[in-house]
């Protein structure tokens, strides 16, 4: 089915409520097929960073739709081994992955006053959050890897939650750490080659150092989050 021929639709608190429900004692793998039962393919949007155990979400999902494009937003400044990491898991799983990024004068005006130590905000904004904006609105539901563990912000959420006009699907929500390195351990997934080296969230090269969880991210910063799911 064509992108073009879905409508988008906008879902009322009454029915993520009922969608929530439905999908909490669900396992990962229940989730996702049944996602497909919910929706059309082509209202469904998956977004991959490619970054630390990206492995665990795009495999399910390859079983359930291998044709199941996945959007990777290249902000131009990501770790040679996250674009290794990319091609691997898409060789791996045979994924249809499209590039996002920002406009060529948009990607240099960050790269000359590396907006990344000034701004990181205005930085994340102009070569992640704006260059998806485009694309999201072809979409009702957008499906994301974001684990409740990770950080306060993602403490907060629910399986299905409205977030900028357009229906947020988080299907690992409720895996926990161990449960995540015990799934990718027994189904022998690819770690992020990073991880080995003590890098725990991935993002830009700039704005990654190691650390647990997401305190490697924009260090020094109060900055936990690049402005995709708020």
């Amino acid at each position: 089915m064509q992108e073009s021929t879905i409508s988008k639709k906008v879902y009322s608190k009454e029915e993520i409520k009922a969608l929530n429900e439905k999908y909490r004692d669900l396992t990962v793998e229940e989730r996702v097929k049944q996602l497909y039962k919910d929706f059309a393919p082509g209202e469904v949007m998956l977004t991959s960073s490619f970054a630390a155990t990206s492995a665990l979400l795009l495999s399910v999902f390859s079983k359930s739709n291998s044709e199941q494009k996945i959007y990777f937003i290249d902000t131009g400044y990501h770790f040679p081994e996250t674009l290794e990491y990319r091609e691997k898991l898409t060789e791996l799983y045979g994924l249809n992955v499209e590039s996002v990024s920002a406009g060529k004068e948009d990607h240099d005006f960050t790269s000359k006053n590396q907006t990344w130590k000034t701004d990181p905000e205005l930085c994340c904004s102009i070569n992640k959050v704006k260059p998806l904006e485009l694309i999201k609105q072809r979409f009702s539901v957008w499906v994301s890897g974001l684990m409740s563990w990770q950080s306060d912000h993602r403490a907060t959420l629910d399986i299905f939650e409205e977030r900028g006009g357009i229906l947020k699907f988080y299907p690992l929500l409720d895996v926990t750490e161990e449960e995540r390195d015990e799934y990718i351990n027994k189904h022998k997934l690819p770690f992020h080659p990073l991880i080995a080296f003590g890098y725990h969230s991935i993002g830009c090269k700039h704005c990654t150092v190691p650390g647990e969880d997401r305190s490697g991210r924009w260090n020094n910063s109060p900055k936990t989050e690049c402005g995709l799911h708020l």
